[in-house]
């Protein structure tokens, strides 16, 4: 499966991986400054949540791309298994 066809969505997406990375950035020198463990897993979870999201947002589009050009079943069930494998 390639990511989706939608430039518009895969900016969206590359966008959302970013603030993440960024985001990552910021935990490693939290960490390197010796920073308290409350503050630094707190973090890490909105790293967390960014990159779900961001993965969310790339399976949204590719649904609806599928979806709007009539794609069959087998090809849904293979979103469907990409999405489940999230949880």
């Amino acid at each position: 499966m390639n990511l989706a066809a939608d430039p518009e969505q895969r900016a969206v997406v590359v966008n959302r991986v970013r603030r993440a990375q960024g985001q990552l950035g910021g935990v490693l020198r939290m960490i390197e400054e010796g920073r308290s463990l409350d503050e630094v897993v707190s973090q890490l979870k909105a790293v967390t949540r960014a990159l779900d999201k961001a993965a969310f947002a790339l399976l949204a589009g590719e649904l609806r791309s599928r979806t709007m050009r009539g794609a069959d079943p087998a090809e849904l069930e293979e979103l469907e298994r990409v999405f489940l494998s999230l949880a």
